[in-house]
């Protein structure tokens, strides 16, 4: 007599067919490569591959060649940076840190892209001179999270265009990764828990100091920050709203928000807190992280897609008509008048390299920020790095 428990049990031919299905399911899934969007990742760095790329140092050469502007005006003003004086050791105090990497930056860019030899042999000096003497943030909190991260962003980029340069002897260029990897990720790695932006220019030199370093660990974590503060840094209407909290809110997100009167997709978390200053430094840092991820082939520009075009084209909008859109109410309506060079490296990505329309950001570039704007910190000569 058959029991019960053997008459609902499938028959080996059922049992085989099933398996065999779902093998040739799973089969299939793995032998699709992985996305670079979701990749934690890259499986092999790409030199150069920071912020600045080969194509865009390609792009930039021939503009130079061919005598166009706006590259030859900032070429001059490249030059007049690189030949600073120079500091024996690491400074100490924040805007001596700042003009030194920024030397550093400007030699390493003219080395990339007109060749000067003598910029190159300055930009390695002063990368070793670090290499050498900086001992790091101590402590690594408050507002040194900040310098590191502004400092990281400058002296990251240009470190990477030099990494096969002949002249850098493999032991200074090896010290400079341990002093990055020892001195920068203390201050790097902990996360800022003050407003957005400065999270997001943590992660900027994060990913660049990453990739000369070809440190996945760092590269990892750069990634995993940026996605994390991604919806707390800029509004769209179809986040969970649990996605927009984050240490350092206070449990008041609208607070952390300076209370917008409006909220529309691509505010940002500081567009209110003084008009679109900050809120041009976050962008900024946002896009050079997605960049550097694009170079190594993790695309968190189509993940962002969306957030990231509404924020730009709602912040160029407000920076035009010098108006916040009524995201601020009546008595803050005034957008900054401060301008910052950036938005390039956005655009050019989204408009150039993807064919979408991004109407005021372009509008934006061509009627203000490429006619001359401010460089500062990490936001450094993006139309001559980027500008299409």
């Amino acid at each position: 007599m058959t029991s019960t428990q053997d008459q609902a049990r499938p028959r080996p031919s059922i049992i085989a067919f099933v398996l065999a299905v779902i093998t040739a399911a799973l089969g299939a899934l793995w032998a699709q490569p992985p996305s670079p969007a979701t990749s934690a990742e890259p499986h092999a760095f790409v030199h150069p591959g920071g912020v600045v790329g080969q194509a865009e140092i390609d792009f930039v050469r021939a503009k130079i060649a061919a005598g166009e502007e706006p590259w030859m005006s900032a070429l001059a003003k490249l030059r007049g940076l690189a030949n600073g004086e120079g500091f024996p050791t690491a400074p100490a105090g924040e805007a001596d840190q700042k003009e030194h990497a920024r030397q550093a930056y400007a030699n390493a860019l003219l080395w990339a892209t007109i060749g000067d030899e003598a910029a190159a042999r300055r930009a390695i000096a002063i990368l070793n001179v670090w290499g050498k003497t900086f001992a790091g943030y101590v402590p690594a909190e408050g507002q040194n999270l900040l310098v590191a991260g502004w400092i990281g962003a400058l002296l990251g980029p240009a470190a990477e265009l030099l990494r096969d340069h002949p002249d850098w002897k493999p032991a200074d260029r090896e010290r400079v990764k341990g002093m990055f990897t020892t001195a920068f990720a203390p201050a790097l790695e902990r996360m800022s828990e003050w407003n957005g932006n400065v999270d997001l220019t943590q992660i900027d030199a994060l990913m660049n100091i990453a990739v000369f370093c070809e440190d996945e660990r760092l590269f990892t974590l750069g990634l995993q920050r940026l996605r994390r503060r991604n919806p707390a840094y800029y509004y769209l209407a179809t986040d969970p709203v649990q996605s927009r909290a984050i240490a350092g809110d206070g449990d008041d997100i609208p607070a952390f928000w300076s209370r917008p009167a409006t909220w529309r997709d691509g505010l940002t978390q500081e567009s209110c807190r003084d008009n679109g200053h900050h809120a041009q430094y976050g962008l900024a840092s946002t896009l050079h992280a997605a960049e550097v991820a694009w170079q190594q082939g993790v695309d968190v520009y189509s993940e962002e897609r969306e957030r990231y075009v509404s924020a730009m084209e709602l912040l160029a909008r407000q920076l035009l008509e010098g108006s916040m859109q009524g995201c601020c109410g009546a008595e803050r309506d005034a957008a900054t008048v401060d301008l910052y060079d950036t938005f390039s490296v956005g655009y050019n990505h989204y408009h150039h390299r993807q064919g979408i329309e991004l109407p005021y950001t372009q509008r934006l570039l061509k009627e203000s920020i490429r006619r001359g704007t401010q460089s500062d910190w990490n936001i450094f000569f993006e139309t001559f790095t980027h500008g299409r």
